[in-house]
């Protein structure tokens, strides 16, 4: 008989991760989106396609991303908000990041409307919701068939299109009418141009895009709202700060990071013990024992966090070696291959940068919000999702007070 072993202390988290007899967990509910994606890999399969991939998250692409796309992303998903003087953030965060996660993923949005981003963003949400399965209160059976029609609509209406165009410019590279720069710069593209070496099916290929437009999309965009919220309270404590958030970038990817690692996209890592493997604390776990990493536990962790490690608090000191989020975004071999872009890099632990430093892009769409006049609704406060067990916002009103 199996047992489950929890894992609550930032060292024994840390071990865990690195692991590599522990296979993820995380995501076996969500097979319809998840199945056979680089974040369910194990072993060869998952270094192969993850040493492909890596060829697109490189420090320049992350650096253009930040400095030359994103911006223009943020002008034109806030514009109408902005001019209405109120938002409502869950909806607003995901639309923006799915915008930058099609560029990434290789998913075109050849309207560029409004009206084709909310269409977009309609099946991210339903993607979401796949991928999240696990945690879902509604019929499971009834929640994945919704998510295979509606991964089978997009693929016709988005997928198959940009899948068509990547190969038109693959074949023109072939034939030297095109040269290697022209290229486009998205995980569809690295796909197809290895698939004689990867041979994916068309419905592994379908899930692998979905995965990187929800992950990319997702996670940036619940880090995004819980961050506005925490920097809410924060200058309601302190508002000597209320300046610093609009002219100091350094200081809102402190409260971004002090944020993901109080908040972690999941709750909990999960693994599959395929050995016998000693968990650090004379507990050992056996093949087919689930190991369960309780990250709301292990990133508040007083032994590294300190006595106040559940409290919001963006001047934190940490010990040599810790990441300000905690371990949020895993580590060793499954570590979130996009944490550079939607983090950015650690500053030096004297809280400053070596040259060109990347804030990441959940940092810059903060500041741009607070940039703009952003600020708490007080007539429609915020609700959290009831429809799944993990701690999601359902909406958060705010309005725009142009500073």
């Amino acid at each position: 008989m199996s047992e489950t072993y929890t894992i609550t202390t930032f060292d024994g988290a840390r071990a865990a991760y690195r692991h590599k007899e522990l296979r993820q967990a995380l995501y076996d509910a969500g097979e319809v989106v998840m199945g056979d994606v680089l974040v369910n890999l194990h072993g060869d399969e998952h270094r192969a396609r993850r040493r492909l991939e890596n060829r697109l998250f490189r420090r320049d692409i992350f650096t253009h991303y930040e400095n030359d796309l994103f911006p223009a992303i943020i002008d034109q998903t806030l514009e109408p908000w902005v001019e209405a003087g109120a938002a409502e953030l869950v909806t607003l965060s995901h639309e923006m990041m799915m915008n930058l996660a099609a560029l990434i993923s290789g998913v075109d949005r050849p309207r560029r409307t409004t009206e084709e981003s909310l269409h977009l963003y309609r099946y991210l949400m339903k993607f979401i919701e796949g991928a999240t399965l696990a945690h879902s209160t509604r019929d499971r059976a009834e929640v994945s068939a919704e998510v295979l029609a509606a991964l089978e609509a997009w693929d016709g209406e988005f997928l198959t299109p940009s899948i068509a165009l990547r190969r038109a410019a693959l074949d023109r590279l072939a034939a030297g009418t095109i040269g290697e720069g022209e290229l486009p710069k998205d995980v569809l593209t690295v796909l197809l141009r290895n698939q004689d070496n990867l041979h994916l099916p068309h419905e592994v290929l379908r899930r692998e895009i979905a995965f990187f437009l929800l992950a990319g999309a997702h996670t940036s965009a619940t880090a995004f709202t819980r961050s506005i919220d925490r920097i809410f309270a924060w200058l309601a404590a302190h508002p000597e700060d209320s300046a610093r958030v609009r002219a100091d970038r350094m200081f809102v990817q402190r409260c971004v990071h002090e944020t993901i690692r109080l908040n972690p996209s999941s709750p909990v890592g999960m693994r599959w013990a395929e050995a016998e493997i000693p968990l650090g604390d004379g507990r050992t776990a056996r093949p087919g024992d689930k190991v369960v990493i309780d990250l709301m536990a292990v990133n508040r962790d007083p032994a590294v966090f300190g006595a106040d490690g559940g409290e919001f608090n963006p001047e934190r000191k940490l010990p040599d070696g810790v990441a300000p989020y905690g371990l949020s975004f895993g580590t060793g071999m499954h570590a979130c291959i996009g944490q550079d872009l939607s983090g950015g890099l650690v500053p030096d632990p004297d809280g400053t940068a070596a040259g060109e430093h990347l804030y990441g892009l959940v940092a810059v769409a903060v500041q741009a919000m607070f940039d703009r006049g952003v600020a708490p609704d007080p007539d429609d406060p915020p609700a959290i999702d009831t429809t799944t067990a993990r701690p999601y916002w359902a909406r958060y009103p705010v309005r725009f007070l142009r500073p």
